[in-house]
């Protein structure tokens, strides 16, 4: 090192040789963050062969913020060195309140990739065997991010010179004042909390409630909205302080789908709805859709204007809304089938009508007959 300062000094001279001591530490710092990139590439082919979603996270959060910690400190330390050989007031105030706070935001924006890598990770079936339910990890996530940037902002205040002390306390006499003047806020927020907390729905559940016009599939849950995809592609904003006054019903957590149907054959079929109504209940007990560990009905319901009707009560074994149409279909197409098989008809709607025989004209009556003549 001595013989590079002393070719240094002959190259450049005394006076000028803060500029190679500049031009190195600039130098160095360049084969640093060269260094780094390599290294976190054999990192990352490591990662790639496990399954561990904190490794993987960790890796891909190190660049950029790790490169620009390197330059960071290389050229504030270049800056310092050209400071104090120039005496320029400029380089000192790099060296100072500047430098911390860009060091505090750099360390910020690592602990955010992190969190939101792991976030990400923790709900991929790619890295975990039975991934995390998302609004749990959305949830978790939004709280850690912001306990991340509130830490960052009240240690910038701490370098900037503010007491953190007194604006906790001057937080704390003005929270009455703001907690009057966004009460809805705050309710949409604890609204979300509960969301969070009692989760009778996660991104992805198909809602809708009795009470107001509010059915589609969730896609978020924020802290003061819940966003609502509707069936015909729109999308509804939900302030979460209606979800503590409503009640909402959760059909994609339903364990099986019903299909309740009447049907009707004609009167004149009457005595083969005995052996119709057996004969639907074989065919439901022996389809490979149909929950037989559900509640089966199929029985001669009633005596209706115009049928006799029979009533089919069972479960599919799918959720899925459209499988579940498919199977009910088929269902239905085979009852048509048993009754056609059966030499009977499903009736439809009909009114037959009675005329009474009229009575004779009578024509004993005297004044009947003097009109008669």
């Amino acid at each position: 090192m001595e013989s590079v300062k002393g070719f240094l000094r002959t190259l450049f001279g005394d006076d000028r040789f803060w500029i190679a001591e500049v031009f190195l530490i600039v130098f160095v710092t360049a084969i640093a963050a060269w260094l780094l990139g390599l290294f976190v590439s054999r990192l990352t082919v490591r990662a790639e062969r496990t399954v561990n979603p904190w490794d993987d996270a960790l890796v891909g959060s190190i660049n950029p913020p790790a490169s620009i910690l390197i330059w960071l400190m290389g050229l504030t330390a270049a800056a310092a060195r050209a400071g104090s050989a120039t005496q320029a007031e400029v380089f000192t105030w790099l060296g100072g309140e500047p430098r911390a706070i860009a060091f505090i935001v750099v360390i910020t924006w690592f602990a955010l990739r992190f969190a939101k890598a792991v976030e990400v990770n923790l709900a991929d079936p790619r890295f975990m065997r039975k991934p995390i339910d998302a609004t749990t990890v959305r949830a978790i996530g939004k709280l850690v991010r912001a306990s991340i940037m509130i830490t960052a902002g009240m240690v910038i205040m701490q370098s900037l010179g503010y007491s953190v002390s007194g604006v906790l306390a001057m937080g704390g006499i003005g929270g009455l004042a703001i907690g009057f003047a966004a009460k809805d806020l705050l309710a949409n927020f604890f609204g979300g909390l509960m969301i969070y907390l009692d989760r009778p729905f996660a991104v992805g559940d198909w809602v809708r409630s009795p009470d107001q016009e509010i059915e589609g599939t969730v896609e978020d849950i924020g802290w003061r909205l819940t966003r609502i995809r509707t069936f015909d592609k729109r999308p509804l904003y939900i302030p979460n302080a209606v979800f503590t006054q409503i009640s909402v019903e959760n059909p994609s957590r339903m364990l099986n789908r019903r299909i309740y149907e009447t049907i009707g054959i004609r009167y004149d079929d009457a005595k083969l709805m005995a052996p119709i109504v057996k004969a639907v209940k074989e065919m439901l007990l022996q389809h490979p859709e149909i929950d037989t560990n559900q509640t089966m009905i199929v029985n001669f319901n009633s005596f209706a204007p115009s049928s006799l009707d029979f009533f089919i009560y069972t479960f599919t074994k799918t959720t899925d809304w459209i499988r579940y149409h498919e199977i009910k279909q088929d269902v239905l197409l085979k009852v048509l089938q048993i009754v056609e098989d059966h030499g009977a008809s499903c009736a439809f709607p009909t009114s037959t009508l009675h005329i009474a025989d009229m009575p004779p004209v009578a024509l004993n009556r005297p004044e009947e007959s003097n009109l008669m003549r």
